[in-house]
């Protein structure tokens, strides 16, 4: 039961993620840490230690984004 929530949870909010980030869309960003709990359940259910381990370093990447799009003040040129 929780591996089809999680796949429908990749599905949804990860492919969103992508096509707002190839849109140069900050809420991509969002949108992609917010799938990354799905990754976590699947890949644990699913005994994949080097996904799980991925996700890890994917969800770093995905609050990096949030910090330079949100919250990351731009010096005057």
């Amino acid at each position: 039961m929780w591996d089809i929530i999680a796949q429908i949870g990749i599905s949804i909010f990860g492919v969103a993620a992508i096509i707002l980030v190839a849109k140069k869309n900050k809420w991509g960003f969002v949108l992609g840490l917010i799938s990354q709990p799905f990754w976590y359940i699947t890949s644990f259910v699913n005994k994949q230690w080097g996904i799980f381990f991925l996700t890890i370093v994917y969800t770093g990447s995905w609050i990096l984004g949030i910090y330079e799009w949100f919250f990351k003040k731009k010096k005057d040129s």
